[in-house]
């Protein structure tokens, strides 16, 4: 590729009928400062497109960060909702593991009680007979006495 510095320094021979050499150096200015122009822009823009390719693979790279960790949160997310939700089940079969035991515990006490009842009531009715029957005795023993005066 040319550079404007080539444009400038060519020299071309001169012939009996040529162009007027005036108007071509004119010409070849003209054409040197467009050329200086457009050849600086040009490697403006190759800079500004290597930066722009450092700046988009930079934010590939953020962009694969922010998904791995989207994906990371989300896996963390679904892991502590999971262990949250069989810590919920442990819990509920611990409460009916217990209130089972409860039960049986009140079953049996109750058990208890009311053999204690059925027992306190049959000495009761035993401890009623002996006193009607010890009253009864007495009583006969005081109308014989009654009888006897």
């Amino acid at each position: 590729m040319l550079t404007p510095l080539d444009i400038e320094n060519k020299r071309f021979s001169r012939t009996l009928k040529g162009y007027n050499v005036d108007e071509v150096d004119d010409f070849l200015d003209q054409l040197t400062i467009d050329y200086e122009k457009i050849y600086k822009e040009n490697s403006e823009l190759r800079e500004q497109i290597e930066e722009n390719k450092k700046d988009l693979e930079h934010y590939k790279n953020v962009e694969k960060t922010l998904q791995n960790t989207l994906v990371m949160a989300q896996t963390t997310a679904d892991d502590i909702k999971a262990n949250a939700q069989e810590r919920a089940n442990q819990i509920i079969r611990d409460a009916q593991s217990e209130a089972k035991r409860a039960t049986e515990t009140i079953s049996k006490e109750e058990f208890e009680i009311r053999k204690r009842t059925e027992e306190l009531k049959r000495q009761f009715d035993v401890y009623k007979a002996k006193m009607e029957a010890l009253l009864i005795s007495q009583l006969e023993l005081l109308k014989d006495k009654n009888n006897e005066e």
